[in-house]
């Protein structure tokens, strides 16, 4: 009796073009985005994801549900640490302007909800875990940052021109009682 085993080679499907444009799609998403937060949407309802959709859009963001293996390829090689999060359901948040934002408004939704989890996020490279996330969702947006930054820039330079303007003022009041006084000495 031989034992002769066959090995019948499996025959490759190209993917099917629907799922190219989706990895193509969130591929573009991933290029555009300053962060990203994987959530697990579990239990919400048509009406709540469409209500976090909403809010997210108002804060610069998007909010899509993905299928693990096409958001791997799309993925690629960006960051380590994020793969071992792509089990179960799985839903992204794509921060397309300020990461702090979408942050605060994907962290007010999960609290008001309560069935929404953080799995993990990604923000310009660096990998934060759910606690990291809600760290980042406690800073203040980019515009008061930018504000902050602008007035402590300013603080100085008013100074300055305060203490100039003084110093001048001073000068100005000297020469005008020198004047004043060769005046009423030359009367």
């Amino acid at each position: 009796m031989s034992t002769i085993t066959e090995t019948k080679a499996i025959p490759h499907r190209p993917p099917k073009s629907q799922k190219v444009d989706q990895v193509a799609e969130m591929t573009r998403l991933l290029d555009a985005s300053n962060g990203t937060i994987l959530t697990d949407y579990r239990g919400l309802t048509v009406s709540e994801i469409t209500d976090l959709r909403r809010r997210l859009q108002q804060a610069g963001a998007e909010y899509h549900v993905v299928k693990n293996t096409l958001f791997k390829i799309a993925f690629a090689d960006r960051a380590s640490g994020v793969e071992e999060h792509l089990a179960g359901p799985t839903a992204v948040t794509f921060a397309l302007e300020d990461p702090v934002a979408p942050a605060k408004t994907l962290l007010d939704f999960i609290r008001e909800k309560r069935k929404v989890e953080v799995k993990v996020g990604l923000i310009e490279g660096t990998v934060y875990d759910a606690d990291g996330i809600k760290r980042l969702s406690q800073l203040p947006g980019r515009q008061v940052l930018l504000g902050q930054a602008v007035g402590a820039i300013q603080a100085p330079l008013y100074n300055l021109v305060g203490t100039l303007q003084g110093v001048i003022n001073n000068f100005v009041w000297t020469l005008q009682a020198v004047h004043d006084q060769k005046a009423g000495a030359g009367s």
